[in-house]
């Protein structure tokens, strides 16, 4: 490990402890002194892809958590909480002990932790994921969302407008028209 300071290539370990999927070192250079920190991570064997058209892409945590992101944008999550539903996806990737994944499993892992995260988030991913071509098709993911028993929003989050409740503001806006 090459100092940050001087470059020079030889250190010794100062202090080690475990973290969640690695070990983080201190380490003090042996030509200046100067101390800095690793992070060594344990190395997961390679897992492919299985990609919609056959293709087969080496698995890459960055690509899904920027799908994620991209779903869970200006939504009101707790920090933490899209690199801890990432990590519980590769987690279950790895321990699969498959060598090769298709993507629809990444997509499904996915759909099933954003809908107890976040219905929105859940509504965003399902459009790109599932690929809606028409209003119809939205309208009937949203609906399915509303009608499962366990709809309850998460915490912290509004209900989606349910149909009664847009049938009385209808009414309440012809009245106000007459």
């Amino acid at each position: 490990m090459r100092c940050s300071q001087c470059g020079f290539i030889e250190s010794k370990v100062i202090d080690s402890r475990s973290i969640d999927d690695g070990i983080r070192r201190r380490r003090q250079c042996l030509q200046c002194g100067a101390r800095f920190t690793t992070v060594e991570r344990y190395q997961q064997k390679s897992i492919f892809v299985i990609k919609k058209d056959g293709r087969r892409e080496e698995f890459n945590r960055d690509k899904l958590l920027s799908g994620i992101r991209k779903a869970c944008e200006k939504r009101p999550l707790p920090t933490g909480t899209i690199d801890k539903l990432i990590d519980d996806i590769e987690n279950d990737l790895y321990s699969s002990g498959k060598a090769e994944i298709d993507c629809s499993l990444i997509g499904d892992l996915v759909m099933e932790r954003l809908r107890a995260l976040d219905h929105i988030a859940y509504i965003r991913f399902a459009s790109v994921y599932r690929e809606f071509t028409d209003i119809s098709t939205l309208k009937q993911a949203v609906d399915t969302l509303i009608d499962t028993k366990n709809s309850a929003p998460p915490d912290g989050q509004l209900t989606l407008i349910t149909e009664e409740h847009l049938k009385a503001k209808g009414k309440l806006r012809r009245r106000r028209t007459s």
